[in-house]
């Protein structure tokens, strides 16, 4: 928990990071809260006084981004739609960065046949197809938030192990964990007391990219329609769009999700670079 205060605390002394974690938690805000000040129901159909459906209305005031096709309401589905994003994005990005992490600790602390098998393992995944790996997947599976989100962290996690093994190969050789070694401690507590420690700047940082990641993945699983049909989510909305041929005709239908979607990627990458920018000084000279 301390190190999650010292990122929140580091991220907002940075200017670009302290609008961004504004952002992100006026998206949190809307995730928790979006369902209650939704006017209409996620899936709730819209009619008039004449007892008529409300379709492909431009934004107005009853309606302050229109209507889509099947007479919904884009606001409320917009709303409705901020759970599953934050939702998908920060437990997807939280068991990825756990799975790295732990294989990444083990095979750079213990080294030979441990660390050449969990890496060959690593090389496997690293090699499967990213998104069509994940799309069969939830045909095998079923389609829901759950199988989305292990279907990602099964195959995120790869990058994450490689990164911290790298960094637990150098600090397995410092002279503190030489130190706790002549103490009596055991494997175990050097690992997660000594060397986890001070790889968590490099897990928080992946956390924060894996979150962006995993926030694309999902958009991108529900435009391409293999999301939770039971689920509005800021990708399905678009799909819904693109399936009834009206990207051009209803714009309104369309942009609100792409442009949440971008502008909530966007305030969680620079998040990551903010934090990154503190913690490796040399990342300020890098342009972006």
């Amino acid at each position: 928990m301390s190190h999650f205060i010292d990122f929140l605390r580091i991220v907002w002394r940075h200017p670009s990071g302290k609008i961004s974690l504004l952002v992100f938690g006026l998206c949190i805000i809307l995730a928790v809260f979006g369902p209650v000040l939704a006017p209409y129901g996620a899936f709730e159909r819209v009619y008039d006084a004449n007892d008529n459906l409300v379709r492909l209305v431009s934004p107005r005031w009853e309606h302050p981004l229109g209507t889509t096709l099947l007479g919904r309401d884009v606001l409320s589905q917009m709303l409705w739609g901020a759970r599953p994003a934050l939702v998908i994005g920060l437990l997807t990005a939280v068991g990825t960065v756990a799975i790295g992490l732990n294989v990444g600790l083990i095979a750079g602390y213990f080294g030979g046949r441990l660390d050449s098998l969990l890496m060959r393992i690593t090389d496997i995944f690293l090699g499967l197809p990213f998104l069509p790996f994940i799309i069969v997947l939830l045909s095998l599976t079923g389609r829901n938030i759950w199988t989305i989100i292990f279907a990602m962290m099964i195959v995120m996690w790869r990058s994450t192990a490689r990164i911290i093994r790298a960094q637990v190969l150098s600090l397995r050789e410092m002279p503190f964990i030489s130190a706790a070694r002549t103490t009596g401690a055991s494997d175990f507590d050097i690992l997660y007391r000594e060397v986890a420690p001070n790889v968590m700047p490099l897990a928080l940082i992946g956390v924060t990219f894996a979150v962006a990641w995993a926030i694309i993945t999902e958009a991108s699983i529900g435009f391409l329609g293999f999301g939770d049909p039971d689920v509005v989510s800021w990708g399905s909305i678009i799909y819904q769009a693109y399936a009834s041929q009206m990207m051009y005709r209803a714009p309104w239908w369309v942009l609100p999700p792409g442009i949440a979607i971008m502008v909530l990627v966007t305030a969680v990458y620079f998040i990551g670079r903010a934090y990154e920018e503190v913690v490796n000084p040399r990342m300020r000279d890098i342009g972006t």
